[in-house]
Formats: C-alpha cells, sequence, structure tokens
C-alpha cells in the first residue's frame, strides 16, 4: 500500500497553481503532478545489493537477506519491460583510504569487506548473474552487463557521487528513479536525496530495501519521494506493458 503523509500534504499544500513550474497547462492544476513517476520513463537503481551484507557475510546488514527476492522479482521485471537498470555497489580496498569515513580506519587496518575480486563483494546471483569487473568499476567506467543494464562503483554514500549515474540516466531518457536495495538511511536515503537535487521524479519500493521504518519513510515522503511496494510497481509495469500493446 502506497503510504500518505500529513509531511507530503504541508509540502503540496505550499504549492500554488499559479506558480511557474515547467510543467505542461495540464498539469498546473495538480500539485503533485511533478511528484508521480513516469513509469515509461523510469530506470531501476539497486543500491549495495552484495554478499557481504547479506546474512553470514563480513558486514552483515539486518534485513537485507530478507529483501533479495522481492529486488529479484523487480529487477526481473524491469529487464522483461525493457527498461534501464543500474546496480551500483561498494569495493572497498584492503589497507585503502578512500572509504566512508565510519568505516575507513578498518578498512585501512586490512578489513576485508567487499573487498574487490572476493565473492564477498559480488551481487546475488538471483539479482545479477554476472560476475564484477572490479578493475574496470575502480577506475570510474560502468560495466555493462546486460541490454540497457549496468554497473557503477560508488565510493560513498550517494550512487550519484563520483559516478556516472546521472549522465547515463539522462541518455536513457530517464527522468523517474526506482531506488531499492540496502540500508535505507544511508546509502538509499543519500541517492534519494541528491536525485530529487537533480529534478528526477522518486520513487521508493519500501518492502524492497532494508532498514526501512515509519519514520524514515515519511522523511522521505517529506521531499516528495513516492513511497510505494512491489506488487504496485508490477501493476505499474504491466499496465504500461499492456498500453503498448494497444498501440503497436
Amino acid at each position: 500500500m502506497e503510504l500518505g503523509y500529513d509531511s507530503r500534504e504541508a509540502l503540496c499544500r505550499t504549492i500554488s497553481p499559479g506558480d511557474d513550474f515547467m510543467t505542461q497547462d495540464s498539469e498546473r492544476e495538480d500539485p503533485v503532478a511533478d511528484l508521480r513517476p513516469h513509469w515509461d520513463s523510469c530506470a531501476l537503481v539497486v543500491i549495495d545489493v552484495q554478499r557481504d551484507f547479506l546474512d553470514g557475510g563480513a558486514s552483515p546488514v539486518a534485513g537485507t537477506s530478507g529483501v533479495v527476492p522481492h529486488i529479484a522479482t523487480l529487477v526481473s521485471a524491469f529487464r522483461a519491460a525493457g527498461r534501464p537498470i543500474a546496480h551500483v555497489v561498494r569495493l572497498y580496498q584492503p589497507g585503502g583510504t578512500d572509504v566512508d569515513l565510519p568505516r575507513r580506519a578498518m578498512v585501512h587496518a586490512g578489513a576485508r569487506i567487499v573487498a574487490p575480486g572476493s565473492a564477498g563483494a559480488e551481487i546475488p546471483e538471483s539479482v545479477l548473474p554476472a560476475r564484477l569487473d572490479a578493475r574496470a568499476l575502480l577506475s570510474g567506467e560502468a560495466q555493462p552487463v546486460g541490454p540497457g543494464e549496468v554497473v557503477f562503483f560508488k565510493p560513498r554514500w550517494s550512487a550519484f557521487y563520483r559516478t556516472g549515474l546521472e549522465g547515463w540516466l539522462h541518455a536513457n531518457g530517464c527522468d523517474t528513479v526506482l531506488v531499492v536495495g540496502c540500508n535505507l538511511p544511508n546509502c538509499p536515503r543519500a541517492t534519494l536525496f541528491d536525485a530529487s537535487e537533480r529534478d528526477f521524479r522518486t520513487v521508493l519500493a519500501q518492502d524492497a530495501v532494508s532498514q526501512g521504518t515509519q519514520e524514515r519513510l515519511a522523511d522521505l515522503a517529506s521531499i516528495g519521494v513516492q513511497i510505494t511496494d512491489v506488487a504496485r510497481v508490477l501493476s505499474a509495469l504491466g499496465e504500461l506493458g499492456a498500453t503498448r500493446q494497444g498501440m503497436s
């Protein structure tokens, strides 16, 4: 079920129909028109779904293993719909320092967490059967893994930080991002805020992200993130496919 929050309603009430937003005239009477996802120009962004963050991994994040099947379902649906998919991963070189501050001392001391080339750095096969090309990713390249599907390496929280994600989204004609993955208060949240700052329409599938709480979801809804679930996304993609078939 999609969630509604007083904070979102307060945000919407501050928008006057006369405000000069870059919307079509037919949308200007609708205060949330700029927030609704465009599924026909939506990309799926999968954050930090790597084995070391799953149960039994080197640095498990509670709840991540439980949402992997839902993430795999969305990945399969986006592939079937011909929509772009970006997997965004962390790679910590043992002994290195290009690491977020909370883990920097530990990794610099030699801790092996999502170490390049390790089994723990890989994405679960149910989500992505291809292996990561750590050398290419660390050099800043996007790794193609299928039609319209790539992997990016991010050195910090946001999937937009020192990556080619924004350019890739524009090149694929995307104005909407659906974010899923590991540990909502950290990387998914940072990614959603950065996406919103870049005027992308933002969507979060609450049952395909770990560490979600009502307070954290409300925080995101207050900046216009649309909170939904896997079933509703699948329904939207199904309607999109039916519309395309009807037009062919």
